[in-house]
């Protein structure tokens, strides 16, 4: 079974999906598969649909979902229903739980990926850092559930979870990539990151540094000052310590800027 969370939805067994058609139990669906496992309370699966005021019915129209998601999965795996609610979607005391065997969810591989390229850092294999912290981001196919919307306050708690954790691997995967002196591959991602990511510091310190890196030192600093008037006008904030004095390193063509491929330790900004 092939299922993914980090884009559209999506849980098939060759040809045939089991993501239903309708919102609500896609949304029951969605909150069971981040759990991976472990027991979704019935109060939980409840506030994802209707929020504070569920009615009357509540439990009663739940219990109809969870039915629709078994036959989905049945006519999928080509089993029957009292098969899948014994071994796949099961109910326990409190609510529910999808099982799924390990790695035939996308965040499982994702996360395995992250989990390699921060060994990899830790030997000093910056190489194989890249290359996993890469694949890891070439999992994901857009936001996570884009297709599932909107979300209630559990599944926005998840995905959050899970956004989080892509923007600090992007991060890591991109400061890898500067160790090894790949500043004019970083430009373009970086270019667009920023702009995603408004007053992400960390970001707009590492495309600064590809600027400076790539000869670009005037595009460098008004990268910065493009960051210090969006803050100072919409935050009433100054840059952290940290990238005023990479805007200062750069002014002065501070030699620790330069990279040296491979060198283990050597951080995207100076300290």
């Amino acid at each position: 079974m092939d299922v993914s969370v980090l884009g559209p939805l999506t849980l098939r067994q060759g040809d045939q999906s089991a993501v239903p058609s309708a919102m609500k139990p896609r949304k029951v669906l969605s909150l069971l598969l981040l759990h991976d496992g472990r027991m979704v309370p019935v109060q939980s699966l409840m506030a994802e649909l209707w929020g504070e005021g569920p009615p009357r019915t509540g439990l009663t129209t739940l219990q109809t979902y969870v039915l629709h998601l078994r036959k989905l999965l049945a006519k999928a795996l080509g089993v029957p229903p009292a098969a899948v609610a014994r071994d796949v979607l099961q109910t326990r005391p409190g609510g529910y739980a999808l099982v799924l065997r390990y790695g035939q969810l996308d965040v499982h591989r994702y996360r395995d990926l992250v989990a390699a390229g921060e060994h990899a850092l830790e030997v000093g294999d910056e190489r194989a850092a890249d290359a996993a912290f890469r694949r890891a981001l070439s999992i994901w196919q857009g936001p996570a559930l884009v297709d599932v919307t909107p979300h209630g306050r559990p599944l926005q708690a998840e995905v959050a979870r899970l956004e989080q954790s892509r923007l600090t691997v992007t991060e890591r995967s991109i400061e890898t990539r500067l160790r090894l002196g790949g500043h004019q591959e970083a430009l373009s991602d970086l270019a667009s990151l920023v702009v995603e990511h408004r007053f992400h510091e960390g970001m707009h310190g590492q495309y600064m540094l590809a600027l400076h890196r790539s000869g670009q030192r005037t595009r460098a600093l008004a990268v910065y000052q493009r960051l210090r008037l969006a803050m100072t006008e919409e935050l009433g904030l100054e840059p952290s310590a940290k990238l005023q004095r990479l805007q200062q390193a750069v002014l002065a063509s501070d030699p620790r800027l330069d990279y040296e491929a491979g060198a283990p330790g050597r951080g995207p900004v100076v300290a």
